[in-house]
């Protein structure tokens, strides 16, 4: 008996962009390598609809698959990118299908693409493209292992313009789709630096003409009293442990947050977010008191 051909995909326009109905199950070890390693780099899913959004935009992120929803489809034709280069084409499927191919709980709103791990910059590379700034900010994260923290940590940082956000190799959390995903698009612009050791990191700072200022709840001074217009490196710990005794004997000096609420302590993201801010105020001021001169 004759073997029955498979009808071609449906296609349906979106946004400049066609998309395919696929019967495969994106869980698939044939089409979908998942968190396995990929010919780039580790593969993986970025999933909510601002981190797929910012990776489908990212010229330098290497996709392998986007899955939607028809109601994503639908929703975001508008904002999706013109077809061209590698950009993959859409299949639609089911929410059932696409919870399936991502990990349990994943908040994926009805899009997610798999997608190359970035290339990762080191810190040389990071500071040769500040050498002639005459203002910066990095952040350095100590002994933060929680993904969501240190995705909500680099989404601070690209709301602020923070340059970078460097972590140790180890006592840290990879690049994940739920890295990725609470970062919320920001890991498509800000660099996340892993280095060897944190402590020989801050002395390449200072050689590098940054102010390295480690954030203490136990410091003397509040951060609004140190001078945060130039070339900063901000140290952060994780709650509880906090930074570790050789980082923050290698910053220039130590400085606390004014918190004075019955609860003291505050989230690394959240203190992360008030330090930029501080950073960014004191720019700004710098700025327009020049500006009058």
């Amino acid at each position: 008996m004759a073997k029955r051909k498979r009808p071609p995909p449906h296609t349906i326009p979106m946004g400049g962009m066609h998309s395919r109905h696929s019967d495969a199950s994106p869980a698939d070890p044939r089409r979908s390598p998942g968190e396995a390693q990929g010919g780039g780099g580790p593969v993986y899913w970025i999933y909510g609809v601002h981190a797929a959004l910012a990776a489908l935009a990212n010229p330098v992120r290497r996709l392998r698959r986007l899955i939607m929803t028809e109601e994503a489809a639908s929703g975001l034709a508008q904002r999706l990118p013109k077809p061209g280069g590698k950009l993959p084409m859409a299949e639609i499927l089911d929410r059932t299908a696409i919870d399936r191919a991502l990990p349990q709980g994943a908040v994926h709103q009805g899009i997610a693409v798999l997608a190359e791990s970035l290339p990762e910059p080191d810190l040389d590379e990071v500071l040769d493209r500040l050498a002639d700034a005459p203002s910066a900010a990095i952040l350095l994260l100590d002994q933060v292992t929680d993904p969501q923290n240190v995705g909500a940590v680099l989404r601070s940082a690209a709301a602020f313009g923070a340059a970078a956000v460097v972590t140790p190799r180890h006592h840290a959390p990879p690049m994940t789709g739920a890295l990725v995903k609470a970062a919320s698009g920001a890991a498509e612009h800000v660099a996340l630096v892993r280095v060897g050791n944190l402590a020989q990191a801050i002395e390449r700072l200072k050689e590098s003409r940054f102010w390295c200022v480690a954030l203490a709840g136990d410091a003397e001074q509040d951060l609004a009293q140190v001078d945060l217009a130039g070339r900063v490196a901000l140290a952060l710990g994780a709650e509880g442990p906090g930074l570790r005794r050789l980082t923050r004997e290698r910053c220039d000096l130590s400085a606390r947050l004014p918190t004075s609420g019955p609860i003291a302590d505050i989230n690394v993201s959240n203190a992360a977010a008030v330090a930029l801010y501080e950073c960014a105020r004191q720019r700004t001021a710098k700025t327009h008191k020049g500006a009058k001169k």
